[in-house]
Protein backbone atom coordinates (compact mmCIF):
# COMPACT_ATOMS: atom_id res chain seq x y z
CA UNK A 1 0.00 0.00 0.00
CA UNK A 2 1.26 3.47 -0.91
CA UNK A 3 2.07 5.71 1.97
CA UNK A 4 0.98 8.78 0.00
CA UNK A 5 -1.84 9.47 -2.45
CA UNK A 6 -1.04 8.41 -6.02
CA UNK A 7 -0.53 11.99 -7.28
CA UNK A 8 2.09 12.66 -4.61
CA UNK A 9 3.79 9.30 -5.20
CA UNK A 10 4.01 10.18 -8.92
CA UNK A 11 5.63 13.52 -8.11
CA UNK A 12 8.13 11.85 -5.75
CA UNK A 13 8.98 9.41 -8.53
CA UNK A 14 9.54 12.31 -10.97
CA UNK A 15 11.81 14.19 -8.59
CA UNK A 16 13.81 11.04 -7.84
CA UNK A 17 14.78 10.84 -11.53
CA UNK A 18 16.83 14.04 -11.17
CA UNK A 19 20.60 13.49 -10.83
CA UNK A 20 21.78 13.40 -7.23
CA UNK A 21 18.24 13.26 -5.83
CA UNK A 22 17.50 10.21 -3.69
CA UNK A 23 14.13 9.01 -2.44
CA UNK A 24 14.21 11.09 0.79
CA UNK A 25 15.13 14.31 -1.03
CA UNK A 26 12.49 13.63 -3.69
CA UNK A 27 9.93 13.14 -0.93
CA UNK A 28 10.96 16.45 0.67
CA UNK A 29 10.70 18.27 -2.70
CA UNK A 30 7.27 16.80 -3.35
CA UNK A 31 5.92 17.73 0.09
CA UNK A 32 7.38 21.23 -0.31
CA UNK A 33 5.60 21.52 -3.68
CA UNK A 34 2.33 20.45 -2.09
CA UNK A 35 2.39 22.50 1.08
CA UNK A 36 4.73 25.45 0.52
CA UNK A 37 4.49 26.47 -3.14
CA UNK A 38 1.76 28.89 -4.15
CA UNK A 39 -0.57 27.75 -6.90
CA UNK A 40 0.80 30.36 -9.34
CA UNK A 41 4.36 29.10 -8.63
CA UNK A 42 3.27 25.54 -9.43
CA UNK A 43 1.67 26.74 -12.66
CA UNK A 44 4.87 28.63 -13.60
CA UNK A 45 6.90 25.50 -12.82
CA UNK A 46 4.62 23.34 -14.97
CA UNK A 47 4.72 25.85 -17.85
CA UNK A 48 8.52 26.12 -17.68
CA UNK A 49 8.85 22.32 -17.90
CA UNK A 50 6.44 22.12 -20.82
CA UNK A 51 8.27 24.85 -22.72
CA UNK A 52 11.57 22.94 -22.43
CA UNK A 53 10.39 20.43 -25.01
CA UNK A 54 8.22 22.84 -26.99
CA UNK A 55 10.49 25.88 -27.34
CA UNK A 56 14.08 24.66 -26.98
CA UNK A 57 15.75 23.01 -29.96
CA UNK A 58 19.22 21.76 -30.77
CA UNK A 59 21.26 23.98 -33.08
CA UNK A 60 21.76 21.94 -36.29
CA UNK A 61 25.16 23.54 -36.84
CA UNK A 62 26.86 23.00 -33.47
CA UNK A 63 24.59 21.05 -31.11
CA UNK A 64 24.07 23.92 -28.65
CA UNK A 65 20.58 24.66 -27.30
CA UNK A 66 18.55 27.41 -28.96
CA UNK A 67 15.08 28.84 -29.39
CA UNK A 68 15.81 29.93 -32.97
CA UNK A 69 17.00 28.12 -36.09
CA UNK A 70 20.66 28.60 -35.12
CA UNK A 71 22.07 29.33 -31.67
CA UNK A 72 23.20 32.85 -30.77
CA UNK A 73 26.89 31.83 -30.97
CA UNK A 74 26.65 30.41 -34.50
CA UNK A 75 24.65 33.51 -35.51
CA UNK A 76 27.27 35.91 -34.13
CA UNK A 77 29.25 37.19 -37.12
CA UNK A 78 31.73 38.90 -34.77
CA UNK A 79 33.04 35.47 -33.74
CA UNK A 80 35.73 33.54 -35.59
CA UNK A 81 33.54 31.05 -37.47
CA UNK A 82 36.63 29.12 -38.61
CA UNK A 83 37.82 28.18 -35.11
CA UNK A 84 35.79 25.36 -33.56
CA UNK A 85 36.08 24.28 -29.92
CA UNK A 86 34.76 20.74 -29.43
CA UNK A 87 33.14 19.93 -26.07
CA UNK A 88 31.24 16.95 -24.71
CA UNK A 89 28.18 18.77 -23.35
CA UNK A 90 26.28 22.05 -23.48
CA UNK A 91 27.27 22.51 -19.83
CA UNK A 92 30.95 22.43 -20.88
CA UNK A 93 30.22 25.01 -23.59
CA UNK A 94 28.69 27.33 -21.00
CA UNK A 95 31.79 27.00 -18.79
CA UNK A 96 34.00 28.27 -21.64
CA UNK A 97 31.49 31.03 -22.47
CA UNK A 98 31.46 32.23 -18.85
CA UNK A 99 35.22 32.76 -19.01
CA UNK A 100 34.48 35.31 -21.76
CA UNK A 101 37.82 34.95 -23.61
CA UNK A 102 37.05 32.45 -26.37
CA UNK A 103 35.73 34.12 -29.54
CA UNK A 104 35.39 31.18 -31.90
CA UNK A 105 32.39 28.85 -32.23
CA UNK A 106 31.67 25.47 -30.62
CA UNK A 107 30.68 21.96 -31.44
CA UNK A 108 28.82 19.87 -28.83
CA UNK A 109 29.31 16.10 -29.13
CA UNK A 110 26.58 15.18 -26.63
CA UNK A 111 28.83 12.73 -24.84
CA UNK A 112 32.06 10.80 -25.28
CA UNK A 113 32.97 7.35 -26.53
CA UNK A 114 32.35 4.88 -23.71
CA UNK A 115 32.39 1.27 -24.80
CA UNK A 116 31.45 -0.04 -21.34
CA UNK A 117 28.18 1.92 -21.58
CA UNK A 118 27.68 1.07 -25.25
CA UNK A 119 28.35 4.65 -26.45
CA UNK A 120 30.12 4.61 -29.81
CA UNK A 121 30.95 7.23 -32.43
CA UNK A 122 27.51 6.62 -33.94
CA UNK A 123 25.92 8.00 -30.78
CA UNK A 124 27.87 11.27 -30.92
CA UNK A 125 27.10 14.46 -32.82
CA UNK A 126 29.93 14.33 -35.36
CA UNK A 127 28.23 14.58 -38.77
CA UNK A 128 27.74 18.37 -38.88
CA UNK A 129 31.34 18.91 -37.70
CA UNK A 130 32.62 16.58 -40.41
CA UNK A 131 30.55 18.44 -42.99
CA UNK A 132 32.08 21.80 -41.96
CA UNK A 133 35.58 20.39 -42.19
CA UNK A 134 34.95 18.71 -45.55
CA UNK A 135 33.56 22.02 -46.89
CA UNK A 136 36.76 23.81 -45.83
CA UNK A 137 35.01 25.96 -43.22
CA UNK A 138 37.44 25.24 -40.36
CA UNK A 139 41.02 26.44 -39.78
CA UNK A 140 41.50 25.20 -36.20
CA UNK A 141 39.81 22.41 -34.27
CA UNK A 142 40.30 22.80 -30.50
CA UNK A 143 39.61 19.51 -28.73
CA UNK A 144 38.24 20.23 -25.25
CA UNK A 145 36.87 16.87 -24.20
CA UNK A 146 37.30 15.94 -20.53
CA UNK A 147 40.56 14.58 -19.11
CA UNK A 148 39.06 11.13 -18.65
CA UNK A 149 39.66 7.86 -20.52
CA UNK A 150 36.43 8.48 -22.44
CA UNK A 151 37.31 12.10 -23.24
CA UNK A 152 40.83 11.17 -24.38
CA UNK A 153 39.52 8.28 -26.50
CA UNK A 154 37.08 10.66 -28.18
CA UNK A 155 39.77 13.30 -28.78
CA UNK A 156 42.06 10.69 -30.35
CA UNK A 157 39.28 9.43 -32.57
CA UNK A 158 38.56 12.97 -33.82
CA UNK A 159 42.26 13.60 -34.40
CA UNK A 160 42.48 10.46 -36.56
CA UNK A 161 39.22 11.22 -38.36
CA UNK A 162 40.37 14.69 -39.44
CA UNK A 163 44.10 14.01 -39.79
CA UNK A 164 44.02 14.18 -43.60
CA UNK A 165 42.45 17.64 -43.74
CA UNK A 166 44.37 20.91 -43.93
CA UNK A 167 43.38 22.09 -40.46
CA UNK A 168 45.23 22.75 -37.23
CA UNK A 169 44.17 20.35 -34.46
CA UNK A 170 44.93 21.41 -30.89
CA UNK A 171 44.12 19.99 -27.46
CA UNK A 172 43.46 22.18 -24.43
CA UNK A 173 46.08 22.06 -21.70
CA UNK A 174 45.15 20.49 -18.41
CA UNK A 175 45.46 22.47 -15.26
CA UNK A 176 42.20 20.52 -15.09
CA UNK A 177 43.15 17.30 -13.25
CA UNK A 178 43.28 14.04 -15.15
CA UNK A 179 40.00 12.26 -14.58
CA UNK A 180 38.40 15.65 -13.90
CA UNK A 181 35.28 17.13 -15.39
CA UNK A 182 35.45 20.56 -17.06
CA UNK A 183 32.14 21.59 -15.51
CA UNK A 184 33.70 21.39 -12.02
CA UNK A 185 36.73 23.53 -12.90
CA UNK A 186 37.04 27.19 -11.94
CA UNK A 187 36.91 29.85 -14.66
CA UNK A 188 40.61 30.72 -14.31
CA UNK A 189 41.57 27.04 -14.66
CA UNK A 190 39.46 26.78 -17.81
CA UNK A 191 40.99 29.98 -19.22
CA UNK A 192 44.54 28.71 -18.60
CA UNK A 193 43.66 25.36 -20.18
CA UNK A 194 42.38 27.16 -23.28
CA UNK A 195 45.36 29.50 -23.50
CA UNK A 196 47.79 26.59 -23.06
CA UNK A 197 46.31 24.42 -25.80
CA UNK A 198 48.87 22.57 -27.89
CA UNK A 199 49.12 20.90 -31.28
CA UNK A 200 47.53 17.49 -31.10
Amino acid sequence: MNKYPKALENLIECYSKLPGVGKKTAERYALYSLFSMKEEDLIDFKNALESLKKDIKICPSCGNITEGNLCSICNDKERNQRQVLVVETVKDLLIFENVGQYRGIYHVLNGAINFSKGITINDLNIDSLEEKIKNNQVDELVLATNATIEGETTARYLKELFRGYNIKITRIAYGIPVGGDISYAGELTVLKALEGRRDY
